[in-house]
C-alpha cells in the first residue's frame, strides 16, 4: 500500500476525480442531541477551488443540523472500483438562484418538483477543509484473490492500495 499525501491544487484534483466517479454521498452532520446523523446527498458539482455544492430543502433537518457550525463528513464509496474518501469541510445554506440554475439538472426535478422557482429549494455549500482517501486500482476480482491468497498463506493482504490525505 502507498500513502501519498497531496497539497493544494493536486489534493483539489485527486477528491474531484473520486467526487465524479462516485457522485453520491453520505452527509453525516451532527444533530442537536449530538448524534450523528448520516443520509444520502447526490453532488451537484465540485468547482476548482474544491467547493462542493448539494440542493436540499430549506426545512431540512440537515440544514438545520449544518447551522450548528460543527462541520460535517462526506463519505463518498465506490466498491465496484475500491475508490472511497471521507472528506471534512463546513458546510451553509445558500439561496443563490444564479447558482441554482447554474447547478440545476432535469434530474433534480424528482426531488424539486417546482425547480429552482421554488423557495424552498436552496443550497448546500460544503468548503472542504481535509480529505482522506482509498483508491485501488485492481479489479474486484483480483483484490478477491489477492485478499483470499492472503488468508490461505497468512502473509498478509498486499494491494496496490493507494492511501492518503489531501490537505485542501
Amino acid at each position: 500500500m502507498s500513502d501519498t499525501n497531496l497539497h493544494g491544487k493536486e489534493a483539489v484534483d485527486k477528491m474531484k476525480k473520486i467526487v465524479k466517479e462516485v457522485n453520491v454521498a453520505m452527509m453525516c452532520t451532527t444533530q442537536p442531541s449530538g448524534t450523528i446523523h448520516s443520509r444520502p446527498m447526490g453532488t451537484a458539482k465540485v468547482d476548482d477551488d474544491g467547493t462542493i455544492w448539494f440542493f436540499t430543502n430549506e426545512d431540512s433537518a440537515k440544514v438545520k443540523e449544518i447551522e450548528s457550525k460543527n462541520g460535517l463528513c462526506l463519505c463518498y464509496s465506490k466498491p465496484t472500483d475500491n475508490t472511497y474518501a471521507c472528506i471534512m469541510g463546513h458546510a451553509k445554506a445558500v439561496n443563490d438562484k444564479a447558482k441554482m440554475e447554474e447547478l440545476w439538472n432535469p434530474m433534480l426535478k424528482a426531488w424539486f418538483p417546482k425547480g429552482t422557482d421554488d423557495p424552498q429549494t436552496t443550497l448546500i455549500r460544503v468548503k472542504p477543509y481535509h480529505a482522506e482517501y482509498w483508491d485501488d486500482s485492481d479489479s474486484r476480482m483480483v483484490v478477491f484473490f489477492k485478499i483470499a491468497k492472503a488468508a490461505i498463506t497468512g502473509d498478509g493482504y498486499k494491494g496496490k492500495d493507494s492511501h492518503g490525505n489531501l490537505n485542501l
